[in-house]
């Protein structure tokens, strides 16, 4: 048994971290557009910002990237300052990417039900692609972070009252079928995030 060869790790280099950093946002940017098509909407910070995009004149893109600028300042405390950059350029290249995306391809004709849930699933991968190189896409999940280190308050529960609150306002917004549809799509994300990001399934 003491002979057994411990895997050794070998952290991935800048190169593959820029590398993921444009394929994960390309990806998660992607899912946006089809949710944008398809009138639907997510949770979280990206929840919010589809709110504000759909009852404003703000753009997606645009309101994403203002609303993630109070929560770096915590990324830096409770994450360090490679992170917080990491997840800075994440959340700028989803904003930049939102915008260039629709000058290159328009879906003329799509689905919305099929939008809402192939979209959520593309983000999920994207996230899995960020989460793997220690990127994310900040807001408010680095709050519940920080609010969970600070006051003891679970960090699920506060990502649960966010997320219910963007449920209710959306009825405002959003038709109950396309409600319907965000709300499974979004459980189809964290299945997917879920599945593929627990503690200690990978070393590097």
């Amino acid at each position: 048994m003491d002979n057994v060869v411990q895997p050794v790790t070998v952290p991935h280099s800048r190169l593959e971290d820029a590398l993921a950093m444009v394929l994960g946002t390309l990806m998660v940017s992607f899912g946006v557009i089809m949710l944008k098509q398809a009138g639907a909407l997510t949770g979280s910070t990206a929840g919010i910002a589809f709110l504000i995009s759909y009852l404003s004149s703000c753009s997606f893109g645009s309101a994403f990237f203002l609303i993630n600028l109070p929560f770096y300042w915590l990324a830096v405390r409770r994450m360090g300052w490679e992170f917080t950059l990491k997840t800075f350029c994440a959340v700028g290249l989803v904003s930049l990417f939102t915008h260039l995306h629709p000058l290159f391809i328009h879906f003329s004709e799509l689905n919305p039900f099929y939008a809402t849930l192939f979209g959520n699933i593309v983000m999920g991968i994207g996230f899995i692609v960020l989460f793997r190189h220690k990127a994310s896409l900040g807001g408010i999940n680095i709050l519940a972070l920080w609010l969970q280190d600070r006051f003891g308050i679970r960090a699920g529960k506060l990502q649960m009252a966010v997320d219910t609150c963007v449920v209710f306002a959306s009825l405002f917004v959003v038709s109950v079928p396309m409600l319907l549809a965000s709300v499974a799509g979004a459980i189809i994300l964290n299945l997917i995030i879920a599945m593929n990001h627990r503690p200690g399934r990978y070393r590097v």
